[in-house]
């Protein structure tokens, strides 16, 4: 009966009450009684619970959500459950934002992607360790900012043959990864390396190493994301490896591991 005279008191100023009443089969005097009614103590606890959930999200920017804003009137001496704050900012419309967390982009395109070919074509098989390699750059959060580790990953055996830790994502990180794995691992002649279309690999300076160290170099199609799903398959977790130290705090450190991979 109470929603039936609530929409007749909201459509009044279309239909005369009167016939509205007659077509939802209420009586006139009901709908003036209940219109001329006080408010209920509950109507009047969630109109003034209204208010100040109003004033909190807003002092909040419109981030806050239901669970916050339940802590807020709770801080202020107002005690409700978060299921009522949940339906009064339903009722009021308030709907928080939720920023997308700031994830560092380690994959800058560059020109030149067109000039190296893709060969690979999705195969990360290889018949022989030392034959086809992947390499990517991934980020490590600690407590003074993102440090960047590059790996090189040989297909076959899956072990991490090469690695390179620094504060930059330069080409100078992808080249002493490279480095490390033909310094360190036997590496058949003209070996493919597959790496995206990263700026870091598509630079002059690591088209020099690569041809230094009788690599040829592979990138993936673009606008592919199974170029990149696939080699990080393999890619070690950078916490899990016995020759990477991470710790939140500090930057991360290397110790030596000689001439001996660093298994997976």
């Amino acid at each position: 009966m109470t929603d039936k005279f609530a929409f007749i008191d909201a459509e009044k100023a279309m239909f005369p009450i009167v016939k509205m009443c007659v077509w939802l089969e209420v009586s006139t005097s009901g709908y003036y009684e209940w219109r001329d009614r006080p408010a209920s103590a509950t109507a009047q606890r969630r109109q003034r619970l209204a208010v100040l959930i109003q004033a909190i999200f807003d002092e909040s920017d419109g981030t806050y959500g239901y669970r916050r804003v339940h802590a807020a009137l709770a801080r202020q001496g107002d005690g409700c459950g978060p299921e009522l704050v949940r339906d009064l900012m339903r009722e009021l419309g308030l709907v928080p934002c939720q920023p997308r967390p700031w994830r560092p982009m380690t994959t800058q395109p560059g020109d030149g992607a067109d000039a190296v070919p893709d060969l690979v074509g999705r195969d990360f098989r290889a018949d022989a360790p030392g034959r086809k390699l992947v390499g990517d750059i991934t980020y490590l959060p600690t407590w003074q900012g993102f440090a960047y580790l590059a790996t090189v990953i040989d297909c076959c055996t899956k072990e991490c043959i090469g690695y390179a830790i620094a504060e930059h994502m330069r080409a100078e990180l992808v080249i002493d990864a490279l480095r490390m794995a033909a310094r360190n691992y036997d590496l058949e002649p003209r070996v493919i390396f597959h790496t995206d279309r990263g700026c870091q690999y598509l630079s002059h300076a690591f088209a020099e190493v690569a041809a230094q160290l009788d690599v040829r170099h592979s990138v993936g199609r673009k606008g592919s994301c199974f170029e990149v799903s696939r080699r990080r398959e393999s890619h070690p977790p950078p916490l899990a490896e016995p020759c990477v130290k991470v710790a939140l705090h500090t930057a991360p450190t290397v110790e030596p591991v000689g001439i001996a991979p660093c298994r997976q």
